[in-house]
């Protein structure tokens, strides 16, 4: 019966043609190089940024040195010193004067002296504190004779100020060595400042 008679079998569904890519609308082509940019479209010009280096530097500088600089000046008004027996040392008071040339107040932190020696010898010592200076003096009257009302941490210094007291050190010199010395040096340490160094002979 050809009524009955297979036709062909249909072949797989074709898929619809791939269309080429459109141009983004209104014709604007994309470039990588564009969005990222280059130095020398990004950066100012080499000679602004050079002015605008030197003046950080400038800056700067002026900064540093101003803060490097302590906030006061000082003296020191006299000197004695005598030995102690039998142990190659010598216990020294300092009259010292201590201005306040900055523009806030000055609370001292802590002091100290610092005696360099013909020997090229260098010893520090901090302060004594003055509930002791009594029982110096008692020991060795004559360290009495020239002290003044004692100079304390925790004395506040105001701005254009000034400070006036007696120091108490002991070094490990002989009394000779102590009077043939090269330098003798104060530190008056104020809090959050920088320290202020006064040296003598």
């Amino acid at each position: 019966m050809p009524d009955d008679a297979v036709g062909p079998l249909p072949g797989p569904p074709e898929s619809p043609a791939e269309t080429p890519p459109q141009a983004a609308s209104g014709g604007i082509s994309f470039h990588i190089g564009d969005e990222f940019g280059t130095a020398k479209r990004n950066l100012p010009p080499a000679k602004v940024l050079v002015i605008a280096i030197a003046l950080v530097l400038v800056i700067a500088s002026i900064v540093i040195f101003a803060s490097s600089r302590p906030n006061g000046s000082g003296s020191v008004d006299d000197v004695n010193a005598v030995e102690i027996p039998d142990q190659n040392s010598v216990l020294v008071t300092l009259n010292v004067s201590v201005h306040n040339s900055g523009s806030k107040p000055m609370w001292i932190h802590n002091m100290k002296a610092t005696i360099k020696t013909a020997d090229k010898q260098e010893f520090s010592n901090n302060a004594a504190a003055p509930v002791d200076f009594e029982r110096y003096f008692q020991a060795f009257p004559s360290l009495r004779t020239r002290a003044i009302a004692p100079l304390t941490v925790e004395t506040k210094i105001p701005p254009g100020g000034n400070a006036t007291g007696t120091m108490v050190v002991s070094f490990p010199v002989a009394l000779d060595a102590f009077n043939k010395r090269k330098s003798l040096t104060v530190a008056i340490q104020p809090y959050d400042q920088r320290a202020v160094e006064i040296e003598t002979k």
